[in-house]
């Protein structure tokens, strides 16, 4: 065989290895981070730290801590639509957006002297702030954090005084709309940002609204009244008809015993045509049809919830408690509205999140330093990890759900 064929060979084989080595070195070295997706991941706010935890729901699994979000006293998440990046809202003020990958802070901006949450719109471009001082609701660019608009939430008192109000109840809608209800005002507008510029529109709502939720379809907006009995609700397909009243028995009027803690809206269960309520000043779960709102049943449950809140399948409802009895979960079966079982997670329980298809549920106990994870099947604890005074705990499936 001639020389020079037998070289060409040589080089080609030599060459073929090497490039498989180089290849299979590349992709196996430890200074590259493993790979992942952002499915599984989610965050747990450290409240008394300034700190979040990102975890991973299948491993359970503290992935790392990232520190210097500020005062997370009262704070909340909402996810890019690529699951990626998280934003939280700090009380005082401040809009971090944290990589979930690099476990690090993306960007952070304080937008407000204090602030009360917020939410990504529809279609993923913005995000929503919602403040308490100085009132109103600005929005940024989600990639950049850049401010595109703000809403200042003025009114006019009945003394005929200009005031501004705080924003409470921040939601997303479809339609890339924002909805949000002013306190002082006792309004509910929306912010509609599908448009060339952003465009507002106003109902009269009642006495104080404190909090608010949108139903998992998005068509209801629903708000709490601090200074009357019964809750406001915006029919988001038929805006025209402004906010009516429901549940007129419902709210702070109706208070038998002192309230330790006004029930977060949020934490409402919607189950088989049916509205699970956290009473107000009660020990009781009360149970509303959604065709018309009306009161049909009261659960007698240990102490005052504080949030009441469905499974994936609307199976169970779990609910926890408001000061002094806030060191137990108690779950309900939502069919026959009996308490199944009283769990003892820790102490100060503060939130709950269930994983996307429901078969665990991830429950923070800030005066015991842990989250323990229960399997929704058998009730019993599977998992437990510690955190510093835990509080919020949100996975990346809320990138996909309206209103979370």
């Amino acid at each position: 065989m001639p020389e020079k064929p037998i070289l060409a060979l040589f080089l080609i084989v030599s060459l073929s290895l090497a490039g498989c080595q180089a290849f299979q070195g590349s992709a196996g070295a430890e200074s590259h981070p493993e790979l992942m997706g952002t499915g599984d991941l989610g965050l747990i706010i450290e409240r008394a730290s300034g700190s979040v935890l990102v975890i991973n729901t299948s491993r359970h699994q503290v992935l790392g801590r990232v520190e210097g979000l500020g005062d997370l006293s009262h704070a909340s998440v909402v996810y890019s639509r690529n699951a990626r990046y998280g934003y939280v809202f700090g009380r005082d003020g401040g809009l971090t957006k944290v990589d979930l990958l690099s476990r690090s802070i993306a960007d952070r901006v304080i937008q407000s002297g204090n602030s009360i949450g917020g939410a990504i719109s529809q279609d993923g471009r913005y995000v929503a702030v919602s403040n308490y001082e100085p009132g109103g609701v600005k929005v940024f660019d989600s990639q950049t954090l850049e401010l595109v608009a703000e809403v200042s939430a003025s009114y006019t008192g009945e003394d005929g005084e200009p005031g501004r109000s705080k924003t409470v109840g921040l939601v997303d809608a479809p339609g890339n709309l924002f909805v949000f209800s002013l306190f002082e005002a006792g309004e509910i507008w929306t912010l509609d940002m599908s448009g060339e510029s952003p465009e507002i529109n106003r109902f009269k709502a009642g006495n104080a609204p404190y909090d608010a939720l949108i139903t998992p379809d998005g068509r209801y907006y629903i708000a709490g009244l601090f200074g009357e009995d019964g809750l406001s609700m915006l029919d988001l397909w038929n805006p025209g008809q402004g906010a009516t009243e429901i549940l007129p028995g419902y709210g702070k009027g109706e208070q038998k015993l002192p309230v330790y803690k006004m029930p977060h809206l949020e934490g409402w269960a919607i189950a088989d045509g049916r509205a699970f309520v956290p009473a107000v000043g009660h020990h009781q779960v009360l149970v509303a049809d959604t065709n018309d709102w009306s009161l049909s049943d009261r659960i007698p449950v240990q102490g005052q919830p504080v949030f009441v809140m469905a499974s994936p399948d609307n199976r169970q409802i779990w609910v926890s408690f408001a000061h002094p009895n806030n060191d137990v979960v108690q779950v309900i079966d939502s069919q026959t509205r009996e308490i199944i079982r009283t769990l003892e997670p820790g102490d100060a329980v503060l939130h709950m999140e269930f994983t996307p298809r429901g078969e665990e549920v991830w429950v923070s106990a800030r005066d015991s330093n842990r989250v323990t994870v229960y399997n929704t099947r058998s009730l019993e604890p599977v998992a437990t990890l510690s955190a510093e005074k835990p509080s919020g705990i949100f996975f990346t499936s809320r990138a996909h759900a309206l209103g979370l």
